[in-house]
């Protein structure tokens, strides 16, 4: 595929019911617009358009805005697309206030869109970066105790999110947090099902997620979790953590019990360290054994 940058959708592109209004985000898989439905609301539409993988036709020698896929990259262009149809669908019947409503799913100019409720906030990342002071105690039980109850239910759906980071955690307006951009998830599927490498952000994928042997194995839950603790660290930090990769061939990452002691309540920080074990055995298992530590009704910890 040459090395063309794809150009978002013109403001005015009528997509279905849907009318673009401006770009929200871009990135290497994919488009995000604000537009407006039939009854002129705000919704966000996500469209499927990995780079390197097709390009947007430009009406000359291809139909205009449609995605143009060579031969030799049909057949991946075509899986991906099946995973991110299947992730919305399953999304699309997941009602939580904790995570991106998809309220539609249709396919178009040769692939597919996405439309979810458009909210009003900001990232988790850039709220760190405006804040003149460090994060409370209470802030960061209160938010991630709620950003926990949404990925519970994404995990009792058979889904991994496998990119949660602070640019990944939305903060509405009330401060309520909401689960974005499920853009590197993949279904939990079968034995037979084909299993995409999932995209990953260095500092807060967990270490399974840079090993390709044995993938289908090693992810669960528990790499989830290694993103929310690595998450909550660069929430005291204001940095990301050292990648796990990295970790794996010397360990550079203070442990927050190091860290912040004194600043934070020793649970809060063994808890944060908990998650970020190397070794997924040594991590919680499951959302709720860590939702139970946050709010204080877990048995101790070990994180050695």
């Amino acid at each position: 595929m040459p090395g063309h940058a794809n150009q978002p959708l013109p403001a005015g592109t009528q997509l279905q019911k849907y009318r673009v209004l401006r770009v929200l985000a871009s990135g290497g898989f994919s488009f995000v617009y604000l537009a407006h439905d039939a009854n002129e609301q705000p919704v966000a539409i996500k469209e499927y358009l990995p780079q390197g993988l097709a390009l947007r036709g430009d009406g000359v020698g291809q139909p205009q805005g449609a995605a143009h896929v060579a031969n030799e990259h049909l057949a991946l262009f075509r899986a991906g697309m099946k995973c991110f149809f299947e992730e919305a669908g399953v999304l699309a019947r997941l009602s939580h206030p904790n995570v991106i409503r998809v309220l539609d799913i249709f396919r178009a100019n040769e692939t597919v869109y996405l439309v979810m409720r458009y909210e009003r906030g900001r990232a988790l990342n850039e709220h760190i970066r405006a804040l003149t002071e460090p994060v409370s105690e209470l802030w960061m039980r209160n938010t991630f105790a709620q950003l926990l109850d949404g990925l519970r239910e994404v995990h009792t759906a058979k889904l991994l999110h496998l990119d949660i980071k602070p640019a990944n955690i939305y903060l509405r307006n009330d401060g309520t947090p909401l689960l974005i951009d499920f853009g590197a998830a993949r279904r939990v599927l079968s034995a037979e099902g084909m299993k995409l490498t999932p995209l990953y952000t260095p500092g807060y994928a967990a270490p399974e997620m840079h090993d390709q042997r044995d993938q289908r194995e090693q992810l669960g839950p528990w790499s989830d979790i290694y993103s929310i603790g690595a998450t909550m660290y660069a929430c005291l930090a204001r940095v990301a953590p050292q990648p796990a990769n990295a970790r794996r061939q010397g360990d550079a990452v203070a442990p927050a019990k190091q860290a912040w002691a004194g600043k934070y309540a020793a649970d809060l920080l063994e808890i944060i360290d908990w998650t970020m074990q190397l070794d997924h055995l040594k991590r919680p298992q499951s959302v709720l054994a860590l939702q139970k530590a946050l709010l204080g009704e877990a048995p101790g910890r070990r994180t050695g």
